[in-house]
C-alpha cells in the first residue's frame, strides 16, 4: 500500500500534473524541492581566454567555476544567440559572442564540473530584452509561419548539438525577457490590447515543442522581467494558460533599480503562488551595483536611492533578497547576472557594469558571493 501511494505521488510530480508544493500541502509531506543557486556566467570563457585571474576574498587565485561550486552554486546559465557575428559592434563590445560552438564548449565544461546547465535562448543575433527583440538577420524576410518554423528548427538543432557535445541542459529558457513579446515587430505584444498574443504563443509553442522532443527531461522556463508589476506579470502568464502553452517554471528578472522595492517583489511572488500554484518560480536574473567606476552609462549617484552604490550597498541588497526569497516556497532558483565580470586583467568589455561578484580592480570576490550561499540553507 505504501509503495503504491509513493508511486502515485512520484508519478504526479514526474508528469507535472501536481507541483511538489501542492503535494506537500495535500498529503502533509515535507517540501523536498531542490533549490538551485547560480548565475549567468556567459562571458567567463572570454575572460579566461584573456588570462583573467579570479581571486577569493583573501586574494588567492582560484578557478572561477570551481570557486562558484565551493560557494554553493550548482547551476550555470549561458545565453545563446542565433548568429552573434551579425550583432552591432557596440553589442559585441558588451559581450555578445555566444554562438552554438562557444556555448557547446562551455556547456561541456560546466557539466564536467558536476554542475547543471541552464540554456537561455535569445531568438536574436544580439541582446533580447524588454526594449529590443530583433529578428535574426537570417530570418528577416520570414512570414509568421516561417518564423515559428525557424524557432522550432533553431531550437531543435541547437539542443541536438548540445547533447552531442555532452552538454545537455537541465533547464531551458524559451526566450529572454519576453514580456513585450519576441521577434519584433511580428511577435510584439501590447498588454493593453489583444493583438499578437496568438502569434507570440505559437512562437513559444514552437520552441517548447523542440525542447520536449530533444530534451524531454529538461525543465522549460518562460522568462519575463516585470516582477515590479503584478498586473502585467499576471496578464502574461494568464495568456500562456489561456493558449495552453507547455512549460514548467516561471522565470523572473528582478533588479532593484528597475523593478521597484523588495516589498513589491514579495507581493508578486505571493500572487504567483496563489494564481499559478502548479508553477515553481525562479529569479533567473538579478544584480546590484557596487561601483560606477569606468561606467560609461551611469553617473556616480545613479540608482543610489535604492541601495548605496558601494560594496556594502550590494551586500545589503543580497542579504535582503535572499531573506525574502527564502520566505516563498514556490521560489526554487536564484541566479546572478554577469557574476564573472572582472576588469582586473586585459580588456574584455568596453567599460564596466560593476554589478558582478568580483572587484573590477583587484579581481577579488565580493561579500555578496558569500551571502548568496544562504539561499541554499534549509
Amino acid at each position: 500500500m505504501k509503495k503504491t501511494f509513493l508511486f502515485i505521488v512520484m508519478t504526479a510530480i514526474a508528469i507535472g500534473g501536481w507541483s511538489q508544493s501542492i503535494l506537500s500541502e495535500v498529503f502533509n509531506l515535507p517540501d523536498v524541492r531542490e533549490r538551485l543557486l547560480g548565475g549567468d556566467a556567459s562571458l567567463l570563457p572570454s575572460y579566461e581566454q584573456k588570462g583573467t585571474v579570479y581571486r577569493d576574498a583573501e586574494g588567492n587565485a582560484v578557478g572561477a567555476l570551481d570557486f562558484f561550486k565551493q560557494n554553493g552554486w550548482d547551476c550555470i546559465r549561458v545565453r545563446l544567440f542565433v548568429d552573434p557575428s551579425k550583432a552591432p559592434g557596440i553589442n559585441k563590445g558588451e559581450g555578445v559572442c555566444q554562438d552554438i560552438d562557444y556555448v557547446a564548449r562551455f556547456g561541456k565544461q560546466i557539466k564536467q564540473k558536476g554542475m547543471k546547465l541552464m540554456l537561455d535562448f535569445h531568438y536574436s543575433d544580439t541582446w533580447a530584452d524588454p526594449g529590443k527583440q530583433f529578428i535574426p538577420h537570417q530570418w528577416a524576410t520570414h512570414t509568421e509561419e516561417a518564423l515559428c518554423d525557424s524557432v522550432y528548427a533553431h531550437t531543435k538543432a541547437s539542443l541536438m548539438r548540445m547533447k552531442a557535445a555532452g552538454a545537455e541542459p537541465e533547464l531551458i529558457q524559451v526566450g529572454n525577457e519576453i514580456t513585450n513579446g519576441m521577434l519584433w515587430p511580428v511577435g510584439k505584444i501590447n498588454h493593453n490590447e489583444s493583438d499578437n498574443w496568438d502569434i507570440l504563443c505559437r512562437m513559444i509553442e514552437s520552441g517548447t515543442k523542440a525542447c520536449r522532443e530533444v530534451c524531454p527531461r529538461s525543465k522549460i522556463i518562460i522568462h519575463t522581467e516585470k516582477a515590479g508589476s503584478w498586473a502585467i506579470t499576471k496578464r502574461f502568464y494568464e495568456e500562456l494558460r489561456r493558449h495552453r502553452n507547455d512549460y514548467d517554471i516561471i522565470g523572473l528578472s528582478y533588479y532593484p533599480m528597475w523593478h521597484r522595492n523588495m516589498g513589491v517583489l514579495s507581493a508578486t511572488l505571493d500572487s504567483l503562488e496563489r494564481y499559478f500554484p502548479f508553477k515553481d518560480v525562479m529569479i533567473v536574473e538579478t544584480a546590484a551595483y557596487y561601483s560606477h567606476d569606468n561606467d560609461p552609462w551611469s553617473k556616480p549617484d545613479t540608482y543610489s536611492e535604492f541601495y548605496p552604490i558601494s560594496v556594502d550597498g550590494q551586500t545589503m541588497f543580497t542579504k535582503e533578497l535572499v531573506a525574502e526569497l527564502r520566505r516563498h516556497k514556490n521560489v526554487t532558483g536564484l541566479f546572478w547576472w554577469f557574476p564573472e565580470e572582472n576588469a582586473s586583467g586585459k580588456e574584455v568589455t568596453k567599460g564596466n557594469l560593476n554589478r558582478g561578484l568580483f572587484d573590477n580592480k583587484t579581481g577579488c570576490a565580493l561579500p555578496s558571493l558569500r551571502e548568496l550561499q544562504k539561499f541554499k540553507t534549509r
